[in-house]
Formats: structure tokens, C-alpha cells, sequence
């Protein structure tokens, strides 16, 4: 799968805050993630990620090249 910065990723388990929602903050091997309810900040492997996702949000911000 592939994941963007500011995507919108909903996990099969809920947060203990009880958010299911996740913001993608960096991506690579390890994916850094942004809980939508507490703000709490994870990393987790990119394998594992990949089976704990039910739904992607793409995000509506699109980065604008510096002129």
C-alpha cells in the first residue's frame, strides 16, 4: 500500500482514547503516526501497518513546489 503525508488511515483496533483514526506524519520503512483523538505520535513497520488498515483517506492538501 501506499501512504501520504496527511493521509487519513482507520485501524481494525481503537485507540485507547477510542479514536480509530490515524494521521500519517512520515513515511519510509517505519511509517510515524498522529492519533486523530489524543495527538499521541507512533512509529510503526510499514508490514505491520499493512494489515491493521481498514480504510485510507487521501488527503485534500496537495504540497506546492517552492518557486
Amino acid at each position: 500500500m501506499n501512504y501520504q503525508i496527511h493521509d487519513i488511515l482507520t485501524l481494525k483496533k481503537k485507540h485507547v482514547c477510542g479514536s480509530f483514526d490515524w494521521a500519517v506524519l512520515r513515511t519510509g520503512a517505519e511509517i510515524k503516526l498522529k492519533c486523530s483523538g489524543c495527538g499521541r505520535e507512533i512509529m510503526i513497520l510499514k508490514k505491520d501497518l499493512d494489515r491493521r488498515i481498514v480504510n485510507i483517506t487521501k488527503s485534500e492538501k496537495e504540497e506546492k513546489p517552492i518557486e
